[in-house]
């Protein structure tokens, strides 16, 4: 099985425990994406939108469940990264990390169900970050729309609350909420997998 999080002060509050579990991961992920240099590109800009379709991929192989969810954010990296390879002129880089289903690193508890909610944790959070750097970018890359930071725009605010109440409404127990937990641990370290994995000048596949 994939690490379990450092021990947790267990409670049922969701959220707080969820935020506990991921909090090295997270600053790691955010030291590492390409967007995290002071002075991103629209270059920078185009490779981050590659990595996070490497890691829709990968999750969309090892959670099925999730394939609505996922589905949705696949279609709007494509379309974004669609307007960057016409802005720059050149073939999306590939994250070749796809992990193997089979490997024990990746594999979910029979509780799934709990499991795909710590996923759906860290996708929900993503969106939120990205209003953060689509204000921060929007003026320094333009042309180019940034339309998968902006997301819901306005609404992404209001999503993330309702998101977190059904979350706590269904995440009821300790038991549970750690469950959750592993799967937002295996959501951070699937998309360091594919920062790890590097990146090849051939044209991603979907």
């Amino acid at each position: 099985m994939h690490p379990r999080p450092p021990a947790l002060p267990i409670s049922n509050n969701a959220r707080d425990s969820l935020r506990h579990a991921t909090a090295s991961l997270h600053e790691r992920v955010d030291a590492c994406m390409p967007l995290a240099r002071p002075d991103a590109t629209l270059d920078d800009y185009h490779r981050h939108l590659a990595m996070l379709r490497a890691w829709v991929h990968g999750l969309r192989q090892l959670r099925p469940s999730l394939a609505p969810r996922l589905a949705q954010v696949a279609g709007a990296l494509d379309a974004d990264l669609t307007q960057c390879r016409q802005i720059l002129d050149q073939p999306t880089p590939c994250y070749s990390a796809a992990p193997n289903p089979q490997s024990t690193r990746w594999t979910a508890p029979a509780q799934a169900d709990d499991f795909d909610w710590g996923i759906a944790y860290v996708m929900e959070g993503s969106r939120l970050g990205g209003q953060v750097l689509y204000r921060r970018l929007c003026e320094s890359l333009a042309p180019h729309r940034l339309d998968y930071l902006r997301g819901a725009g306005s609404l992404t605010g209001p999503r993330w609350k309702t998101f977190l109440a059904e979350l706590g409404d269904a995440l009821d127990t300790p038991q549970r909420i750690q469950r959750a937990c592993d799967g937002a641990v295996m959501a951070f370290q699937l998309l360091l997998h594919c920062h790890a994995g590097g990146k090849t000048t051939a044209e991603a596949t979907s």
